[in-house]
């Protein structure tokens, strides 16, 4: 059996950065389910005009002010709606010209481009959307979730000799190893390979961990079933990366807000082994009682 891992990341890896949490999550999947997960999810965004769309979690599910600008939003036609929101995008950023703030000018723009594919759905429509692409993830039976989420105000890097980066890549690698360990048979060997979301700044550096974790292991096991370096895509391109996002995002909510609704979606999909959550760790202070740290006591 071979396995295909999906990794992304949600949250600023940097110190403190714009996030009090860093989360790199992988979900793994039999190579034999790939196409009929991969169809489930199109079917999914074809319904919501988003065929040719990237799933970018966070950015869909932001508030798009324009659209409570416009009357009568909610009942006009997909066409319609993107057609006036596109109208209100072009009065902004004419009047943010005319500030000669370049820094908004170019934040505004961003914002824009990032945002342009859902523009012709409402926030009601986008969140449920997000809600069924996470339950069709929910309901993969073999699929599962690793992920390690840095509360980076108890990470001290000085004293890990890792980065937040690292220490994720490293603690996702040995626990889809381990999971692979479980589910392999010596009659019918199984195998892995991480296909990661491309970022240039880690890559090499992964990629060259990697190399290191082949020859001596990680600091938690040695290296059997994981073949390769990882393969780094464009996730705009690979809907599978699209949903290790949506699952990274789901989890940094999870810890920053609170916010249980896509969470519970996807949790059964966390890895556990023998009644205990082994798949998804929680790196705070030892008295945190939150849901994934009391599961893995």
């Amino acid at each position: 059996m071979v396995y295909f891992c999906y990794v992304d990341e949600s949250g600023t890896p940097q110190i403190p950065g714009n996030t009090s949490h860093y989360i790199l999550c992988g979900i793994s999947i039999p190579v034999k389910d790939w196409k009929k997960c991969d169809s489930a999810i199109n079917k999914i965004k074809a319904k919501y005009g988003l065929s040719e769309s990237e799933i970018h979690t966070g950015w869909i599910m932001r508030s798009y002010l324009e659209q409570t600008r416009i009357p009568g939003f909610d009942t006009m036609s997909f066409a319609d709606r993107r057609s006036e929101v596109i109208k209100q995008r072009k009065a902004e950023i004419f009047r943010v010209k005319k500030t000669n703030n370049s820094k908004a000018l170019k934040q505004l723009k961003k914002n824009y481009k990032q945002t342009d594919a859902y523009i012709h759905l409402t926030y009601a429509e986008r969140f449920a959307f997000i809600r069924e692409i996470a339950d069709q993830v929910g309901s993969w039976r073999h699929a599962r979730v690793f992920a390690e989420c840095i509360d980076k105000v108890f990470f001290d890097p000085t004293k890990s000799k890792l980065s937040t980066e690292d220490q994720a890549f490293e603690q996702v690698i040995s626990r889809f190893e381990h999971y692979m360990g479980n589910v392999s048979h010596s009659e019918d060997l199984t195998y892995g390979l991480l296909i990661h979301d491309n970022n240039e700044t880690v890559s090499k550096k992964h990629t060259e961990l990697m190399k290191r974790f082949h020859k001596q292991g990680t600091l938690w096991t040695s290296i059997k079933h994981i073949i390769e370096t990882p393969l780094y895509v464009n996730s705009e391109l690979t809907g599978m990366v699209q949903i290790a996002d949506l699952c990274a995002f789901a989890l940094r909510r999870f810890f920053e807000n609170q916010e249980t609704d896509i969470f519970y979606r996807i949790k059964p999909r966390f890895d556990s082994h023998r009644g205990k959550m082994v798949g998804v760790r929680h790196f705070t202070e030892p008295t945190c009682q939150c849901e994934i740290c009391s599961s893995r006591a």
